[in-house]
């Protein structure tokens, strides 16, 4: 081909009317690999936004981080529950993940008799349990004393050993955590003698 009359050289694409800076662009389509690139970006954004915002889907990197700690510190926990004291059953009851597997081995074993509430007969008398949310004790409120209770159970009061069910020592550890998380470490204790059947 020849050159064209303006002395530019022949192009099978169209020049755009508009000049900037006395240039020229050509009228050409994006190719399709970076098109593809672009809508992919933007597709990803959207789903990632959704994804992590919108639907909840996966927790923030955050909440992620504190939750594999917790679950870290249960897991030291439970291996030294061999040698308990108060200070560590106080640590395990401000561990959230300790909390709510005790919460679930409460609703399941100690729910029938001490109430969802924790405060046993003095929620409702159908609940033949103690009241484990105030600050009278019946056996001593300090932790490892509310552990060897729950442990050993009281028969005489009708409280089998770990609850009538074959829990291990880490399970009656968490349930314990979960009731001390209802009260404040230092807080004051009342023990009341049992009373008379």
């Amino acid at each position: 081909m020849s050159p064209e009359p303006s002395g530019q050289p022949p192009h099978e694409d169209n020049l755009r009317p508009h000049t900037y800076d006395g240039i020229q662009e050509y009228d050409k389509r994006l190719p399709n690999w970076w098109l593809l690139t672009l809508y992919g970006a933007i597709a990803f954004a959207v789903a990632f936004w959704f994804v992590h915002y919108e639907a909840s889907v996966v927790l923030p990197d955050g909440e992620r981080v504190t939750q594999e700690l917790n679950r870290v510190e249960a897991v030291k926990l439970a291996a030294m529950v061999d040698k308990l004291n108060d200070p560590y059953l106080w640590q395990a009851s401000r561990n959230s993940a300790i909390v709510a597997n005790g919460a679930a081995t409460y609703k399941s074993v100690c729910q029938a008799c001490h109430a969802p509430s924790l405060r046993g007969k003095a929620e409702d008398p159908k609940y033949i349990g103690a009241n484990l949310a105030d600050n009278a004790w019946l056996h001593g409120g300090q932790p490892t004393e509310i552990f060897k209770l729950v442990r050993e159970g009281y028969l005489p009061r009708g409280m089998p050993p770990r609850g009538g069910q074959p829990l291990s020592d880490t399970a009656v550890l968490e349930a314990v955590a979960f009731v001390l998380s209802h009260h404040r470490e230092g807080e004051p204790i009342v023990v009341e003698p049992p009373p008379v059947q």
